[in-house]
Order: structure tokens, then sequence, then C-alpha cells
């Protein structure tokens, strides 16, 4: 007897690992950048560990708003078509039974055993059968805002507690170039792991985190010292 295997999909895990891997980036780069800034203007330790510091609760609170106000969006819109499509369900089945028939011959199935599809998924769950096959929306794939929420702001904490770290442990004279290096590390790490985690090509998404992450830190630099001079 044959038997079925059972399959892990990486898509399954795209609603948290897309807001882990946003969060945590945000969190090395923007604390990095803002320690760098700092340290560049010519701010004592004590200072550069405050705006980290501040930087990194800030930032938190900001990612868990902003990924919580987001998702509810694409929540509300996801339950506002469910709604309209359990309303006409109810109100005329026929057209909505040759609506996701058609969707199957679309595919290349023949008609008459599209609609036998069609028959047979309504029976059992027409509103499922509709979410996913007409609007695309599926128990994977569903918006969760508290989860993208908590995920992005833990993560850019741990991110952001990378930089701090190292001007805890960091001599003054060499903070700005220890930091920086320090930090493109944690993001070529972290671009490795999250490309393990989602199945992608590691080296690409490595180049791509630590470009991003060292253009951000150079502009900022740029500025601090800039404004320190100036000061």
């Amino acid at each position: 007897m044959r038997r079925l295997h059972a399959e892990h999909h990486l898509v399954a895990r795209i609603g948290w690992l897309r807001a882990a891997v946003l969060g945590a980036n945000d969190g090395i780069v923007s604390t990095a950048s803002l320690i760098v800034g700092v340290a560049a203007a010519a701010g004592g330790r004590s200072e550069v560990l405050l705006a980290g510091i501040a930087g990194l609760v800030a930032g938190a609170m900001s990612m868990a708003a902003g990924e919580y106000v987001s998702v509810s969006s694409q929540s509300d819109t996801e339950q506002a078509d469910l709604a309209r499509e359990r309303a006409e369900l109810a109100s005329q089945p026929a057209l909505e039974h040759e609506e996701l028939a058609a969707i199957y011959m679309k595919r290349g199935i023949a008609p008459e055993l599209a609609h036998q599809v069609a028959d047979q998924l309504m029976a059992k769950d027409a509103l499922g059968a509709h979410a996913q096959d007409e609007l695309g929306i599926s128990e994977i794939t569903t918006a969760r805002p508290i989860q993208a929420a908590l995920t992005s702001a833990a993560t850019f904490a741990v991110g952001a507690a990378m930089p701090l770290l190292m001007v805890v442990i960091s001599p003054q004279a060499i903070l700005v170039p220890l930091v920086s290096a320090a930090s493109l590390a944690f993001l070529a790490l972290l671009g490795g792991i999250g490309a393990k985690a989602g199945g992608a090509n590691i080296l690409r998404a490595t180049l791509r985190v630590t470009f991003w992450g060292a253009l951000a830190m150079g502009l900022t630099a740029g500025i601090g010292a800039l404004v320190g001079t100036v000061v």
C-alpha cells in the first residue's frame, strides 16, 4: 500500500518570517546608523548609549504599531471580501457555481469535470472554495496582525541590541569602525538565516542586506561628522 508523505512547504512561514526579517534588519540598521551618526558627531559613550537605547525602545514600539496597523488593514480587506462573497453565495449560488467552475476551466480542467469539482467543493465548504480559488485567501497566507506586530517588535529589539552591545565593549577610539563592521557582520548573518529559512539564495540575500546596511550607516556617519564639525 502506498502511503502519502507529509510535505512541509516554506510558504507556511511567510507571515512570521517576513515580519521577523524586517524587524531584525531594521533594528540593526537603524540603531547602528544612529550610533554611528552620534559617535561621528563627537558624542561620548554615554550619549551614544542613550541614543541607542532610545532608538531601540522607540523603534520596537514603532515596528509593532506599524505592523499591526498595516496587517490589520490587509485583514480588514480580506474580511470585507469574504463578507461580500458570503452574501453572493446566499443570494445567487448558481452564478457563484459557474464562476468557480470557470476558474477551474481556465486552469485546464475539462468543462464537465470542472463543474463536478465545483459541485463537490461547494457542497463541502462553498465559502472556503471561493476564498481560496477566487480571492486567493488561504489559511497559510491570511493576515495575522498580532503575530506580525509581536514578531516585528521582538526581532527589532534583538537586532538593535547587537550594535548596542558593541558600544559597551568597544574602545572609544575605534567605536565607529568597530560598530560598523560588527553590524555589517550581523546583517550578513541575518540575511543568510532569513534566506535559509525561506529557501532563497543565501549569497544574494546576504549581499542585498549588507549593501543597504552599509549605505545607511555610511550616509548617517557622513551627516553626523558634518553636523559635529559645524556645531
